[in-house]
């Protein structure tokens, strides 16, 4: 390889191609900020960033050949294999967490040391329930933000980018799912009340 000189992007891939490792870490210095940047922003996790970034530069040494440079320019390329890798990485963590969702619902609530009061760790059950109705009935695309702010964590603007639609979309269909729960929530309620 060439000493110390700026190669291209294509030039350090065709490098890579050739097994020369100095070309990854030449690629691996020029980008690894901004996949590290981006991965952050998406898992908000330093450490999944961290293990992001590396499989990505792994993936990229194993097999450079995945980059086609006539589909377009490698920057915004490595952004997507990122994106995409960072995404999998919060399904997968949502799937962790629904696991225990069902875990929890398939053996009750188990009161804190033992101590719960009764009575409380009821209403709490009940009202977990009315909850889970009620989210039951609002339209898929409000449950769906509602569920990624709630309890995957995601601010509006990572959820507009994670499902691909604007931000004010993304802001209408939460305001709109949240005071349709609310609504459906004091139903509930004034009817269990007055029965």
């Amino acid at each position: 390889m060439v000493g110390h000189e700026e190669l291209s992007d294509e030039a350090l891939l065709q490098a890579m191609r050739a097994r020369q490792p100095e070309a990854l870490a030449q690629l691996y210095d020029r980008y690894a900020a901004a996949v590290y940047s981006l991965a952050r922003m998406i898992t908000r996790d330093d450490g999944a960033a961290e293990d992001v970034t590396q499989e990505v530069f792994l993936r990229l040494w194993q097999a450079p050949e995945l980059y086609v440079p006539e589909r377009g320019p490698f920057a915004p390329w490595l952004l997507r294999v990122t994106r995409n890798r960072a995404l999998d990485w919060v399904r997968q963590r949502r799937r962790g967490t629904a696991s225990l969702a069902v875990m929890i619902d398939e053996h009750g609530i188990e009161p804190v040391g033992g101590g719960e009061d009764p009575a409380a760790l009821a209403e709490r059950t009940i009202l977990a329930e009315h909850v889970r109705q009620a989210l039951a009935e609002l339209e898929p695309s409000q449950r769906q933000v509602l569920e990624l702010a709630y309890f995957a964590g995601l601010t509006q603007r990572e959820m507009a980018d994670m499902l691909g639609i604007p931000l004010g979309t993304v802001k209408t269909r939460v305001r709109t799912g949240l005071r349709r729960l609310a609504d459906l929530l004091t139903r509930e309620r004034i009817w269990t009340e007055t029965e």
